[in-house]
Parts: structure tokens; sequence; C-alpha cells
């Protein structure tokens, strides 16, 4: 498995970092997860073909995991793909997909397109295929088998939220989505080979959004991924999900202001991130960036 980064950015906009998005590629075949702002442009920058998707699985339907959905699905039409683009998401993805093309946001560009000829042949790639998850096995072909877990980030009543894992020739990656830091994260990267999981906010901006009532503050600081990561005994680990506390842009930074102590931000963040990782795991360890490659 080929794994690329193409977004590890949360939730705001930030020129540094894209949203979240994970392809995985294996033999001539790609794998999506989630496809946030910016992921078909970082795809083609990375030399992987859009139309090589096989299946595209969204963990839960935060902006900053679906938003480039319209441009993957309107682009890889434009380009001549056919058939129905496969999406595995939560309860609500059917509804949202339903208001994206024909009769939705994107129904004056489709049919301004469609009268030409060379668009006509194709018009069911405008019309994916989406399944539910669920726990447990979602998805197995002659290449890999993926497997769904509960996380807890949004109150299931809003949305499910899913962490991933994927399993082919013998290797193990497991993504985590957006979560608090979970027991039950341990047995699912049970001795994966890679675990890439967020760590979205230092344990400071965790308890300044506590206190303040300021988003969700469902997600998992540095010191509880390293326990999870030793617990677990995953061979190589990826934070991911940075919550633009490594920021140097000015504006940015004013934008990051009511979600945690913006004094606290800089690259030099980044080193105390790996300290706090580093009480508990002691392997291989990366932060994300934008088009990191490793494989497995």
């Amino acid at each position: 498995m080929k794994i690329t980064l193409l977004g590890t950015g949360a939730a705001l906009i930030d020129p540094d970092r894209a949203h979240t998005s994970i392809a995985v590629q294996i033999a001539e075949k790609t794998y999506l997860l989630d496809i946030g702002t910016g992921a078909t442009r970082h795809m083609i920058g990375a030399n992987i073909d859009p139309l090589s998707v096989e299946a595209l699985f969204l963990t839960h339907l935060h902006f900053d995991h679906i938003a480039d959905l319209p441009v993957f699905v309107i682009g890889s039409w434009m380009s001549g793909k056919t058939g129905s683009p496969i999406i595995y998401g939560p309860e609500g993805t059917e509804a949202m997909v339903a208001h994206l093309f024909e009769g939705g946001a994107f129904d004056v560009d489709i049919r301004a397109r469609a009268k030409y000829k060379q668009r006509q042949g194709n018009l069911e790639v405008l019309k994916p295929d989406v399944r539910p998850i669920s726990p447990g096995t979602i998805f197995e072909d002659d290449r890999v088998k993926v497997t769904a877990m509960s996380v807890d980030h949004i109150p299931p009543d809003i949305c499910e939220c899913y962490g991933l894992k994927l399993e082919s020739d013998g290797k193990t990656v497991v993504f985590s989505s957006d979560t608090k830091a979970l027991p039950e994260m341990v047995e699912f990267a049970q001795n994966a080979d890679l675990l890439i999981h967020e760590a979205t906010f230092p344990e400071a901006a965790i308890e300044y959004r506590a206190k303040n009532g300021i988003g969700t503050f469902s997600h998992t600081s540095p010191r509880e991924l390293g326990r999870i990561a030793r617990d677990a005994g995953v061979k190589s680990l990826i934070a991911t999900h940075i919550g633009h506390w490594d920021s140097t842009n000015p504006i940015v930074r004013k934008l990051a202001a009511q979600h945690m102590p913006v004094e606290i931000m800089g690259p030099q963040l980044i080193d105390q991130v790996i300290t706090d990782i580093r009480e508990a795991y002691t392997g291989p360890l990366q932060i994300a960036r934008d088009l990191l490659t490793i494989s497995v």
C-alpha cells in the first residue's frame, strides 16, 4: 500500500494544509479516505489519477472531510470516467449527495455542460452509488479489506463517525479520523503497520475549547495518542488533522485565536507535541504534512 496524505489540516482554512484526505494506492487502484477541500488538486499534484479511484470512504460529514466531493465527481465526469462513483459513508451521506448534482447545487453547471455531445455518454458518473457504513467489514475486493469502527467526535444523533482499517497483503493501516481518545482504538489498531491518528490540539487548546464552549473538544491530545500507539503496539505512527497550532500566518493566527491560546502557536510547538507523544510511544513517528507519502 502506498499512502499519500492529500490533506492534513483541521477545519480552519490554512494555506499550508488542505483539509483531510488520504489516498491509498494498491496496484493500479486508489482508495480514498475522506475528501476535504483541495483533495482532488493534490491528488493530481501527487501524480495520482482521479480516474483510478475504486471507492471513496467518508468517515463523517463535517465539511472539512467532504467539501471536495463535487470537484472530484464533476471533474471525473468531465475527464471521461465511466460508471457511478462508489461512496461509503454514515447515515446522511445519501441525502447530502442527492443535494449536489442533477437537480441540486450544481444543476446549472451540469445542464450547461450536458448540452455537448461529449458530456452525454457518461452521465451516470453524476449519480454516485452511496452505500452505508456500520461497524464491521464494509468493503472487500481482491486487493483490500476495509473495516469500520465507531468513534466519538460528533453526537451520534447528528452524525455517526467512523475510524477505518485497511488490510492488504498482510499489511494493516488504520485511520482514526476525528475522535476523542478511545480505549477501543487500541484493539482496533493492534499491531498495525501504520496508524494515522488525529492529534488536532495540544492539551492546552483542548482545555481552552472545553472551558469556552467552542466547537467540539472531542479530539485526541498528543499524550493520549502516544499511549494509544504504545498500547496498540503499532509499528509506525503519523499524527494528523493538525489544528493550525504550528502556523505563523497572521490571518490563520487571528482566526484560530478563538479556538486556542494564540500565544502558544508556532512551529516550535511541533517539538513539544513530539515530546508529548514520546512520553509513551518510542516507535517511528511523523507529524503529518500535505503530500507526505509512505509505503507499507
